[in-house]
């Protein structure tokens, strides 16, 4: 982070200094709150969870260079003691951001936020020092250690918003404000929590309502192709930048297909010209990210060209998100099992089968987590899709969700073995084991709490047989 004295973090955060002997001594290096992650001269945020107390690490982080601990409580060792941990920590990052002179990009949406993240950062880098979100770290814990990775080389900060109920969004955009905020889609993810999709753009509308106006720099990305996004435009004083591949959209995707491989390609349209794109990435929900993408750095003043060779080189940076890795004997397999809600469910789905075409494709699927009263008719619909796709064979993973996954599927016309319910992971992996042939294609997608990613591991172990290449 920039570097500030003990005792200019101790005043920003209204917190009382404990065992210091040298007040004006600087931190520089990362904010953390994992002991493990602490770097000399470093500032260790010792949380209290449910099973680890961070305060009992503090002996371990000074000695490992920390300069002090963020702690709610004296500690035998140097550290800033305030009342509230978390709050001092997002005091800290709105006080770091407003010293930065680099430009904040906020995004929120019920589906794709990590992956598009990920490409407005690979695409922001080639143009200036960029800092941004790793993997999903977007709560109020994640966001502000984020913001504090920030030195002042750094122009472009990307900053992944996540939200479990109304005033989230809100909270996080007064820690780090932003100046330009883009919003993906309003879906069904966590709908349970909320009450309903209109409740979910409620809050996720909240980011567009924090940016500054278009006098002052504020700029609203918002998707075209989805009503609830696009409604939001009366929302925001900022200006309204629409994505997508509305005729209407200012940045759009035109002639938009898939490779053989299942790679999307599709003419990018920008106001400032025209470029093609054809994508590293798998499945052609990925179009929407990358206009998503394009829109924020033609704000920011790419060219479409710059943009278009950007978007085909990007890669992925955040594990279990349509992972895709070629065994020696030819099975792939799909490792997207860090999340899954319905809309990315669908879109997997479609990205398995325009993959595997001319193959034997297997969808290894689990639960859908907090859809509420939504949650037999979500995991119904999914098995369902999965028989009208004709993926050859969905193998339902799991407890009383999974059954529902399966039953879908039977509903659907799938009665002899297209579709099975195995009780866990392990039993789907000695179930693949024993019946995956050469050149099938595996689909692996559940919600976090699943754990499927197991499943995935095990099938690439089961074929490393020399060293397996990951596309």
């Amino acid at each position: 982070m920039i570097a500030l004295s003990l005792a200019e973090i101790a005043t920003v955060v209204g917190g009382q200094m404990h065992d210091i002997p040298d007040p004006s001594v600087q931190v520089a290096a990362p904010v953390v709150r994992d002991s493990r992650e602490v770097e000399p001269g470093g500032l260790f945020v010792a949380f209290v969870g449910e099973r680890v107390d961070g305060h009992d690490f503090a002996p371990a982080v000074i000695e490992a260079g920390a300069a002090a601990v963020l702690a709610s409580r004296p500690v035998g060792v140097p550290a800033i003691v305030v009342d509230d941990v978390q709050a001092a920590l997002g005091a800290l990052a709105r006080h770091v951001v407003r010293r930065l002179g680099a430009t904040l990009v906020a995004l929120t949406g019920s589906a794709g936020k990590t992956s598009t993240k990920d490409l407005i950062a690979q695409v922001l880098q080639r143009k200036a020092p960029t800092v941004w979100t790793p993997g999903s770290l977007n709560n109020e814990i994640g966001l502000p250690l984020t913001a504090l990775g920030a030195t002042e080389e750094t122009r472009f900060l990307v900053l992944e918003m996540g939200a479990r109920g109304i005033g989230h969004i809100r909270y996080l955009a007064g820690l780090t404000p932003p100046r330009i905020g883009l919003v993906l889609n309003v879906g069904t993810a966590h709908i349970g929590e909320f009450g309903g999709r209109e409740q979910i753009a409620l809050a996720k509308g909240e980011l567009v309502e924090s940016l500054p106006s278009k006098d002052e720099g504020g700029v609203a990305v918002l998707n075209a192709d989805d009503p609830l996004v696009r409604a939001m435009a009366s929302r925001t004083p900022a200006k309204v930048v629409l994505f997508g591949e509305s005729d209407e959209a200012d940045v759009r995707a035109e002639n938009v297909r898939l490779t053989v491989s299942g790679q999307p390609a599709f003419s990018l349209h920008t106001p400032s010209g025209c470029s093609d794109v054809t994508m590293r990435l798998y499945g052609e929900h990925h179009v929407s990210n990358a206009l998503a993408a394009a829109a924020v750095a033609h704000e920011l003043g790419m060219s479409a060209e710059e943009i278009a060779t950007a978007l085909s080189e990007a890669g992925t940076l955040s594990r279990w998100r349509m992972e895709v890795t070629e065994r020696p004997d030819g099975v792939t397999v799909v490792n997207d099992a860090y999340n899954a809600n319905p809309e990315s469910m669908r879109a997997a789905l479609r990205t398995l089968v325009a993959m595997g075409k001319g193959r034997r494709t297997w969808a290894v699927l689990g639960k859908m987590a907090e859809l509420g009263d939504e949650a037999l008719a979500e995991h119904d619909a999914v098995g369902r899709l999965a028989v009208r796709l004709n993926v050859s064979k969905l193998v339902a993973v799991g407890g009383r969700e999974a059954s529902w996954l399966q039953l879908g599927a039977y509903n659907e016309g799938s009665w002899g073995e297209e579709s099975v319910h195995v009780s866990d992971a392990q039993a789907a992996v000695d179930l693949l084991r024993s019946e995956l042939r050469p050149g099938d294609v595996v689909l692996v997608k559940a919600s976090r709490s699943v754990g499927l990613e197991s499943v995935a591991q095990a099938l690439l172990e089961t074929g490393a047989e020399g060293e397996v290449a990951a596309r």
